[in-house]
């Protein structure tokens, strides 16, 4: 009895010794300023359950799920609708400690959101997947719609007008959708204020500036951190981010430490050209690299 009741007390003395580092350590990791995300359908793992065992092997700090193929489909090939695999994508993110910020409707790249007379009942497929998730912010791409949209009254009055219904259908769920679009800071800025939604915030991509010849910090700073929801933090695929020598991720980072924005920085591309296909390469490399110049 006596030899028990010792076990006990030593048991409960190392528990106090030990929490406040547990406490310390849990503390830190969730108060960290930025995190550090990875698209799956770039990882060549889109929709599938091995993502989570990749990016936790990478040391990252959650996947952003794609909602699946859309091509001519009616709806996104979409695997979140089934019961069976809401239960094991939420199991694995849990048991790879992985969080899921967002949930991507990357087929509208390449497909016209003005084009799709069903765009709502998609919008509605990706929120429902987000529930599933507990992520809080949609990406919607608008690269599939005829270029030149933003010059052409009734193109841009419908755009507006889509995504204003779509900024409800997001307000009503709590969420966020994160629009990515050709334009400079300046017209995301007026874009924004045409669709008057709180629910509609930019998407900020680093290669869009980059490749049309934008300081890049700048525009962060013209849209300011509460319209940039979320952040494409790579360029066009050529290096990797550690050689990289138009993108300066040191004065990224003090640009939005002084915007004071936080949040969830994902990996798109930034790839070796000469090595496209090595997934633990490439990004390893560059969640290594973002990992040493925004979390340490």
């Amino acid at each position: 009895m006596k030899k028990n009741l010792f076990g006990q007390i030593l048991w409960i003395l190392i528990w106090v010794e030990c929490f406040p580092l547990l406490a310390v350590a849990a503390s830190q990791q969730k108060e960290q300023r930025y995190k550090i995300a990875v698209c799956d359908w770039m990882i060549l793992k889109r929709q599938k359950l091995g993502s989570f065992q990749l990016v936790h092997e990478l040391n990252g700090d959650g996947v952003e799920l794609d909602m699946g193929g859309l091509g001519k489909r009616e709806m996104f090939d979409n695997k979140l609708r089934e019961s069976h695999f809401q239960q094991l994508f939420r199991e694995t993110a849990r048991k790879f400690q992985l969080e899921v910020p967002s949930v991507a409707m990357s087929g509208f790249y390449g497909q016209s959101f003005l084009e799709r007379a069903n765009y709502k009942e998609l919008v509605q497929d990706c929120l429902n997947a987000m529930k599933v998730m507990s992520a809080k912010v949609a990406f919607l791409p608008l690269g599939g719609i005829k270029a030149g949209w933003e010059k052409e009254p009734e193109l841009r009055a419908e755009v507006v007008n889509r995504l204003k219904e779509v900024g409800d259908m997001a307000a009503s769920e709590g969420v966020v959708i994160g629009i990515e679009t050709q334009l400079a800071a300046r017209g995301d800025v007026k874009l924004l204020r045409e669709i008057n939604s709180p629910s509609i915030k930019i998407y900020f991509k680093f290669q869009n500036a980059l490749e049309n010849g934008r300081d890049l910090c700048k525009e962060l700073k013209i849209l300011g951190k509460k319209r940039i929801c979320q952040i494409h933090c790579t360029d066009t695929d050529g290096v990797t981010l550690p050689f990289n020598k138009r993108l300066d991720m040191n004065k990224v980072k003090k640009t939005l430490d002084k915007m004071g924005w936080s949040g969830w920085l994902v990996v798109e591309r930034s790839r070796d050209k000469d090595d496209v296909r090595n997934v633990r390469k490439n990004y390893g490399t560059n969640i290594e690299y973002l990992k040493k110049v925004f979390q340490q």
